[in-house]
This record gives structure tokens, sequence and C-alpha cells, in this order.
């Protein structure tokens, strides 16, 4: 065999797989939540009752495997049990069962402030938190003007950091953990008191941490940040792992369970809406509410025009629901599936051609689409003096994020009737990530051209 050949087939090996460098098996992790602790040694003997305690367990048998070089996303809602995970891998706090194991030095970033005296300036603290990290006096020596340039304090370096804002302290603290030559990164949110610049410095510097072999653990509500930088994700839901594995499908299954928390939310908030509505025109205290509790024999004075609301009110809108591909009651919809909005109506003045229009708008107040029946040459002939005119989406195709459902009724000589702005806002959801206002359908092709003879 040939000296090519071998250097041939050693190009085809496998790579020797990235030892594990965290393994936590079977975390149990609970807490005593006092009823009304008694602190001092004479309320605890005359109040003694007051020592009752209750046990909330926190996180019940959450395990994780990290590699060496691997960046794992932590995702969850508040009190879900992320941040405490993060504790134990610090070892700040040690596990109530299950087992954890590190093998490698730890930087933290857990709380911010967390390792600073408050009287010390910066300098001083660099000393004392590098210290705390590990390092000596001569290695922090030999880190020390990077660390102060990365952080950009410049001269509030040697103010105390009681003086220092809560971006400051997180300048600091990210330039220290980062240069004590750790193996293993633990962050927690702590990085969205920074300012916008600083921060893309900060991801971009992780992102070079990670090329070079660093292991990081990141807990952050911004999801678009994890599912971008994390190879792995575990989603913690009341304590318990709700899906771990791949970033995309840990994120994809997390959008999942808000979509749904948030419709449910809608649903049981216009629900409440709409009782407090009923209950308001019951006792004659409703002006105009956007919703359809109107009485049918209501007139124009039902209607409370205002800056965001004009027209002549021969006919009036009186609700707009909104529905999803399933029919449901919501304002989130799903990017690419069919959707609609019921314009609710109530004719005032008979005899008249009503003409219905609508638009969205996105949170900038710039119309992305708008149209009407007259310009979709659809018919307009109303059935009743009260009903409802639908218009249906077949593919929601705005990009993720807010907009605002603008309505309107017009006559046959365009005079508005009810133009009512800004009537309510939705939301556009999506497993895809789009930069602009539509997601437009599409798809990429390659061609290659073949050389001409010669």
């Amino acid at each position: 065999m040939s000296e090519h050949s071998l250097h041939a087939n050693d190009l085809y090996k496998e790579k020797p797989e990235r030892k594990v460098v965290i393994e936590a098996t079977g975390i149990h992790k609970k807490y005593r939540v006092y009823r009304d602790k008694g602190y001092s040694l004479k309320e605890k003997v005359l109040f003694w009752k007051r020592n009752r305690y209750e046990e909330r367990w926190v996180l019940r048998g959450v395990n994780l495997s990290v590699r060496q070089g691997e960046a794992v996303g932590l995702l969850g809602v508040n009190g879900c049990g992320k941040s405490t995970f993060l504790k134990l891998l610090s070892r700040i706090m040690s596990p109530n069962e299950g087992q954890i194991t590190i093998d490698g030095r730890v930087s933290c970033l857990i709380e911010l402030g967390a390792g600073f005296h408050p009287d010390l300036s910066g300098r001083e603290n660099i000393y004392t938190n590098a210290a705390i990290f590990g390092l000596t006096k001569k290695e922090i020596d030999a880190r020390l003007q990077d660390i102060i340039k990365f952080s950009e304090l410049g001269d509030y370096i040697d103010n105390p950091v009681r003086t220092y804002s809560s971006g400051m302290y997180m300048r600091l603290a990210f330039s220290v953990a980062i240069n004590v030559d750790a193996d293993i990164l633990l962050i927690d949110e702590i990085m969205a008191v920074g300012d916008a610049n600083f921060q893309e410095k900060c991801f971009k510097k992780l992102r070079q941490l990670k090329r070079d072999g660093m292991t990081i653990v990141i807990v952050s509500h911004d999801i678009n940040t994890i599912e971008s930088f994390c190879d792995k994700g575990i989603w913690i839901s009341e304590g318990k792992c709700a899906s771990e594995g791949d970033i995309k499908k840990v994120v994809k299954d997390y959008r999942n369970f808000l979509d749904k928390e948030r419709q449910a939310a809608l649903a049981k908030e216009m629900e409440e809406r709409r009782k407090d509505a009923k209950l308001r025109i019951a006792e004659g205290k409703a002006d105009f509410v956007p919703a359809a509790f109107l009485d049918e024999n209501a007139g124009e004075e039902d209607v409370d025009y205002g800056h965001n609301r004009f027209g002549l009110g021969h006919a009036v809108i009186t609700d707009v629901v909104m529905r999803d591909h399933e029919g449901k009651m919501t304002s989130v919809f799903m990017q690419g599936k069919p959707c609609s909005m019921e314009i609710h109506y109530k004719i005032n003045k008979e005899g008249k051609e009503y003409i219905f229009g609508m638009a969205f708008v996105s949170s900038d107040n710039y119309i992305v689409y708008g149209t009407n029946q007259r310009r979709d040459e659809s018919p307009t002939m109303l059935p009743s003096s009260v009903g409802r005119v639908t218009f249906n989406v077949h593919n929601m195709n705005l990009a993720p994020g807010r907009y605002i459902f603008s309505v309107s009724i017009i006559d046959d000589k365009e005079v508005p009737m009810d133009f009512y702005r800004n009537y309510c806002e939705f939301e556009v959801v999506s497993d895809h990530k789009n930069v602009g206002v539509i997601q437009v359908d599409h798809d990429w092709t390659i061609e290659g051209d073949e050389e001409d003879d010669v």
C-alpha cells in the first residue's frame, strides 16, 4: 500500500468522540417554604408555630449529559427550575437526590454582581473575583488589561462598583468570566441587562470560545438566541424534562407549548371581557366596547367615536372575532396556515350599499396589506341588518411578529360609515426564521454551466 493511500485512509477515519464534561443524573431539588418564619430566638420560642413550612420540589429527576465544546440551552417559563439547575451545576448548592459530575474548571455568570464587593473598585473586584475562580495573582496580572479593555469601563474601573449600573456590572462580570481559562461556562440571563452593541460583542466572543472547545450552558428567555447559538437544548416544565435533544426540536416543542398557553390565556381574557361588557351594558354604564354585546335595537349613539374611529354611523362594526386554522377563537396565528376575521356589523340606515375593508398594520404603523370588497370584486349585498362579513385568509404569509388589524365600512360613494383604526392586535408565529414582513413561497435551484469545448 502506498504512502498516499495510507494518508487518504487516515482522512476518512472517524474522529474520536469528545469526552463528557457534565453528567447530571436523576437530579431532584426541593426548597422549604416557611409560612411565617421567626428569625430571632425570641420569635422562635414564643411563636414556634410560625416555623411551619411546606416542601416544594423544584426539580424532579432531570438528566443532562454535555460533551466538550457543546453549547446547551435551558428553556422554560419562570419558576420551572432552570436557574436552580444551573446553580446545582455550579455547585453553589447541592441536589437532594441524584449525582452531578463536572470535569474541568467552571466559570459562572449566575447572578448580577455575585462575587463583587460593593465598596471595592472594579479593578480590586477583578482580583477578588478571578481569585474565586482559582487564578493566582500573577495570572490575574497577566490578564488584567484584557479584562479592562473588553469591559469598556475605562476610567470607571477604579470607581466603587456600588456606583455601577446593572449594565456596567454585567460588563465587568462577563469580562472576568471569559478570562479565567475555564473549561465550562454557565450563564443565567445576565446578558439581558447589557446594551445591544455589547451583547453582540459578548455573543461574538462566546462563539469564539465555543470554537476553541469551551463548553457552554446558557439559560435565556430569548428563544431565537438559544436556537442560533446552541447545539442541544432542554425544556424544563414543572421541574421535569419536557423535551431534550437537538436544539431545533426542543425549540419547536417549546414554541408549540407557548402558543397553546397564549391561546388559552387569550380565550380566558376574551371571556372575562365579554362578561364585563354584558354587566356594564346591563347596568347602563357601557359606552362602546369592541364586542358584539350591543342590543340589536341600539342606535348610532352607542358608538363612541374618537381619534381612532370616525364615520357617519349608518353601519357600525360591533365586533371582530379572529379564528385560527382549526376554527378556534384566538389572536395567535401559525404562519402558512389559513385563518379568518369575522367582522360583525349592525345596519342603522337601510337602503344603501355598504362595503367592508381591512388592513394588516405593522407595529411601527406601516400598512403591510389592505383591501376591501370592491377591490376584490366580492359581493356586497348584506342579507340582514345584523350579521357578519368574514375575511378568509387562505395562507397567512406574514413573517412572525405582532400586527394590528384595522377595519372599515364605507358606502358606494366611499364615504366612511365606520372607520376603525387599530381595532385589535394579533400575532403570527412560525417554526422558521424570516427577515422582513412577509413569507415568500419559494425554493432554490443550483445549475452548473458546461465548459465550452476547446
